[in-house]
């Protein structure tokens, strides 16, 4: 067994393990994979100098080499049969009167499979789709039902921020979120600030948030009492960063604490 890395299935598939093989290859390059049930491409997304020993039930493929002009036509063929297929597969469910949205598709590598990414409110009965599909197609037919964070991640977009959805430009996978998260920062609690593209809470929510919970564990609250050069008042707002407080003590009158590293609130 060789280095293992980790790839990008296709187009829109998920991240798995495969083996180096010794092929020569870096980062975002395109190669062609060797899998238990034919022939893939898929996009190293690993850094190869970080790379180290894996075990034998966690590989899913192997690479055999670098893409070539002649493996890049045979994609963009796949590609624009992939779009064919969509249009085929939209006319069937309307004919069907199916409740599910198609939103991409795509063949592997070979052209043994086509798979067709949908989303739908609920649980969908399409056996007699894949039926009619594969009479069509002639190949083994996969209908994966996604998510609102898998579809953003597929479609892709741009955030508030002017930048490319995390999700489907470096985000290897999808991590738990909560509104706790916001609380914990201090931000407005607006579902229109907090929400990405997809509707649910930005991924970027849980990118600093355990440093501010590091950081506000020696902090008061907004509410605790505590003692100031001008009397005792209460905490009002607090800048965990900052580490400075605005205290009401009370007959209209405020004042800011900075809060000493060395004293502890908890």
């Amino acid at each position: 067994m060789g280095k293992i890395i980790e790839a990008q299935l296709g187009e829109y598939r998920g991240i798995q393990n495969v083996d180096l093989n010794d092929i020569e290859c870096a980062r975002d390059d395109t190669v062609i994979l060797e899998v238990s049930r034919g022939t893939e491409f898929a996009r190293v997304v690993s850094d190869l100098n970080r790379v180290c020993a894996g075990k034998a039930e966690n590989v899913e493929g192997k690479i055999t080499r670098k893409a070539t002009d002649g493996d890049w036509n045979q994609i963009r063929n796949n590609q624009q049969k992939a779009k064919d297929a969509i249009n085929i597969c939209m006319r069937k469910i309307n004919e069907q009167s199916l409740p599910m949205k198609i939103i991409k598709a795509e063949y592997t590598f070979d052209c043994s499979k086509i798979i067709i990414f949908f989303s739908s409110e609920g649980r969908v009965d399409f056996r007699t789709l894949v039926k009619d599909l594969a009479k069509i197609f002639r190949v083994r037919i996969e209908l994966k039902q996604i998510g609102v964070r898998d579809k953003a991640k597929i479609v892709g977009g741009y955030g508030v921020c002017g930048r490319e959805l995390c999700c489907s430009s470096f985000l290897k996978g999808f991590h738990g979120l909560s509104i706790k998260m916001a609380k914990e920062q201090n931000l407005p609690l607006n579902p229109s600030r907090i929400s990405g593209l997809c509707g649910r809470i930005k991924c970027c929510m849980a990118y600093e948030f355990r440093v501010y919970k590091e950081l506000a564990r020696a902090l008061p609250r907004v509410g605790d009492k505590v003692n100031t050069p001008d009397g005792r008042g209460r905490v009002m707002d607090i800048n965990v960063l900052k580490r400075v407080a605005m205290i009401d003590l009370g007959e209209g009158k405020t004042t800011k604490l900075i809060l000493s590293p060395q004293e502890n609130f908890a």
